[in-house]
C-alpha cells in the first residue's frame, strides 16, 4: 500500500501539479486550500506526510506545522517562497522536518520526500540491523549471533548511527556532529578511540568487521569483501 500525502496549499496550479506528480509516483494524494481543512484532512485520514505552504489565507502555515506537530510525528515538508535563512531556521524551529523554496524541481521534492519517508519508516522500526548484527533501539541491547554485546553511551549512539546509515560512507565530521554534537571540542583522536573499542566489542569472538576505516574521510558499515 503506498504511502498518504497530504498537501496544504493554496496556489490551485502548484496544488494541480503537485497532485498529477505525486499521483503518477504511486502516492494517494489528499489536497487542502487552507490550513484548518488542512488539519481536518489530517485527522480524518492520518498521512503519511504533509507538504505544507507557509502563506495561507487565515491561519498561516508555521501555526498549521505546529497544530500537526500535536497530531503525531508525520513528517512535514515546508514549500514556500520565503527563501531568506531566518525564514528557513524559523520553519524548522516550529517542527518542519524540511524546508524547500519556490520555485521547485519536483524531482528534487520526490528525492526529498523519499528522504523523509525512508527515515520516518527507520525509525518507526525498533530493531536495526546489519548482516549477522541486531540493535535493539527499545532495550539498547546488541546482538550478534545471539551474543549480547554490552555498550556503554556513546557506543550505543556511534552503532545506531552506523545502523541507520548501511554502506553510507560517514565523513568524521558529521559523526561528531551527530554523537558529540556541533560544540564537541574534545580530544580529535576520541572517535578513532571510540571505534577501535566498539570494533573489540562487535568482533569478540571473531566475527567479520563490520566498520571499516575509509582513509583521509571517515568510516562506513558494509561487509568484508
Amino acid at each position: 500500500m503506498k504511502e498518504r500525502i497530504l498537501i496544504i496549499e493554496d496556489d490551485e496550479g502548484i496544488l494541480r501539479v503537485l497532485r498529477r506528480g505525486l499521483g503518477y509516483e504511486g502516492y494517494t494524494v489528499d489536497t487542502a486550500l487552507d490550513g484548518e481543512n488542512g488539519l481536518h484532512l489530517a485527522r480524518e485520514r492520518r498521512p503519511d506526510l504533509v507538504i505544507l505552504d507557509w502563506m495561507l489565507p487565515g491561519m498561516d502555515g508555521l501555526e498549521v506545522c505546529q497544530r500537526l506537530r500535536a497530531l503525531g510525528s508525520m513528517p512535514i515538508l515546508m514549500l514556500t517562497a520565503r527563501d531568506t535563512v531566518q525564514d528557513r531556521v524559523q520553519g524548522l524551529d516550529v517542527g518542519a522536518d524540511d524546508y524547500m523554496t519556490k520555485p521547485f524541481e519536483l524531482d528534487e521534492l520526490n528525492a526529498r520526500i523519499r528522504a523523509l519517508l525512508r527515515r520516518t519508516q527507520l525509525e518507526r522500526s525498533p530493531v536495526l540491523s546489519f548482516s549477522d548484527l541486531e540493535l535493539d533501539t527499545s532495550t539498547r541491547q546488541a546482538t550478534r549471533h545471539e551474543r549480547v554485546i554490552q555498550l556503554t553511551a556513546k557506543e550505543y549512539d556511534l552503532l545506531e548511527l552506523f545502523l541507520r546509515h548501511p554502506r553510507q560512507v560517514l565523513t568524521r565530521e558529521m559523526i561528531f556532529d551527530r554523537v558529540w554534537g556541533y560544540d564537541f571540542g574534545g580530544e580529535s583522536n576520541v572517535l578513532d578511540v571510540y571505534i577501535r573499542y566498539l570494533r573489540q566489542k562487535l568482533e569478540g569472538e571473531g566475527e567479520a568487521r563490520l566498520i571499516h576505516t575509509v582513509r583521509g574521510v571517515g568510516y562506513v558499515m558494509r561487509e568484508t569483501p
